[in-house]
């Protein structure tokens, strides 16, 4: 790292300026990156979690005496999208019912298998609401890398142009700022890439098994109110 400190302290304002930035693209990144793959990971547990209780629990405990108690997440709030559609279609239908047994039409679960994708939709929206930076970074830092080497050579080049005896630190200055920010563009692009990446695909298999989830509860749901007569 002593390097690019190095080349920074040689370089003039604006070659500055592009390490300033560089390095306030690497913090934004690396904070992006590790509180994302942090919030995956806890995600993915409680996830587990909430499955594995729901799968070994009966369901209409499950879903309207709520016994059911862990933490927040994106899988409880399906579920509780699910619970609480369910119910209100519930009370209409018991409304408009003579008997005492209540059923859910084919409608219905369409209604309630809608309501709970929407639910799916806006959680996995709002776990990757901020992945756009690490893809700014990733498409941003190595075009700065590029625009301190095209500054640095362009500086060295003037030097010379202007005299043959330039000075040395002059001239090295502009190759040391040319050099250093490719590199250290790269070396931020790198990691946000692979964070970028790695993400965007935890997204998606969290998606998938959310899905999952939905589908079992419904099916569960269908085989209990579901009208067999005839």
């Amino acid at each position: 790292m002593s390097i690019f400190f190095t080349s920074y302290a040689d370089s003039d304002l604006f070659g500055k300026l592009i390490f300033i930035m560089l390095f306030a693209l690497s913090i934004i990144s690396w904070t992006v990156l590790i509180r994302k793959i942090k919030l995956i990971k806890f995600v993915k547990s409680q996830g587990d979690e909430t499955v594995g209780r729901a799968q070994s629990s009966d369901l209409k405990s499950l879903l309207f005496e709520k016994d059911f108690s862990i933490s927040e997440n994106p899988f409880t709030k399906v579920l509780d999208s699910i619970s609480s559609k369910t119910s209100q279609i519930l009370q209409k239908n018991h409304h408009f019912k003579e008997n005492h047994r209540t059923f859910l039409s084919q409608r219905d679960m369409q209604v309630i298998d809608e309501f709970s994708s929407m639910t799916i939709y806006k959680e996995v929206k709002s776990l990757g609401h901020d992945l756009f930076i690490l893809s700014t970074v990733v498409s941003l830092a190595p075009f700065l890398g590029i625009l301190g080497t095209v500054w640095g050579i362009l500086i060295s080049l003037g030097e010379l142009q202007k005299s043959a005896s330039a000075s040395n630190a002059i001239v090295l200055g502009g190759l040391s700022t040319a050099l250093a920010t490719t590199v250290l563009g790269l070396v931020i692009a790198i990691p946000a890439l692979i964070a970028y990446n790695y993400l965007k695909n935890s997204l998606s298999q969290i998606g998938s098994e959310m899905e999952g989830f939905s589908h079992h509860i419904l099916s569960e749901l269908e085989l209990a109110y579901r009208n067999v007569e005839v």
